[in-house]
């Protein structure tokens, strides 16, 4: 990434958080053409995700979606917001989690219990998703999967055995 580049996408980052909402948009709209560029935006991005303005929202997501993983120094903030109330916010941080695979392992514990019943059902399947992306280093959430692959959730059920296989056991 160039330093102009990497300059901007600071800026845009900040801008996020503005307390103008077409400001926000503006910079989320930026960040989403930024591309994989804008990947150390992916923290503040997930937490655009939880914005009280839907289109504020959208943009943000649709920068999430253009993002490749997340750098490594954002693994331990993702954890922290995969147990965000916000389902839509859960939702990112998991997505990015699983994107980072195997770097994502610290993770495992908190991916496993977002598989329970009180959890969103896009949340579930999300987590069962990122669980079978970390692989064997998620072993620790066999158990859980097992259980989620009872779920009358069909695709809830059908990613959580796929994640057990990915995982080995």
């Amino acid at each position: 990434m160039s330093e102009p580049m990497s300059e901007s996408v600071s800026v845009l980052i900040s801008l996020l958080t503005s307390a103008d909402r077409d400001t926000r948009i503006d910079a989320a709209e930026r960040l989403c053409r930024a591309g994989e560029a804008a990947a150390m935006a992916a923290v503040p991005l997930v937490r655009a995700c939880g914005d009280a303005d839907s289109e504020v929202k959208e943009q943000a997501v649709a920068a999430l979606e253009e993002l490749g993983p997340p750098p490594t120094e954002s693994l331990e903030s993702l954890v922290e917001l995969a147990a965000n109330e916000d389902h839509l916010v859960a939702y990112w941080a998991i997505t990015l989690l699983g994107r980072s695979g195997k770097a994502a392992a610290n993770a495992a514990s908190i991916l496993a219990e977002r598989l329970g019943p009180s959890s969103d059902p896009a949340v579930a399947e999300r987590a069962a998703w990122a669980l079978g992306k970390i692989g064997p280093a998620a072993a620790m959430a066999v158990g859980a999967l097992q259980a989620a692959t009872t779920s009358s959730n069909p695709r809830l059920a059908r990613l959580a055995q796929e994640a057990v296989s990915a995982i080995g056991e």
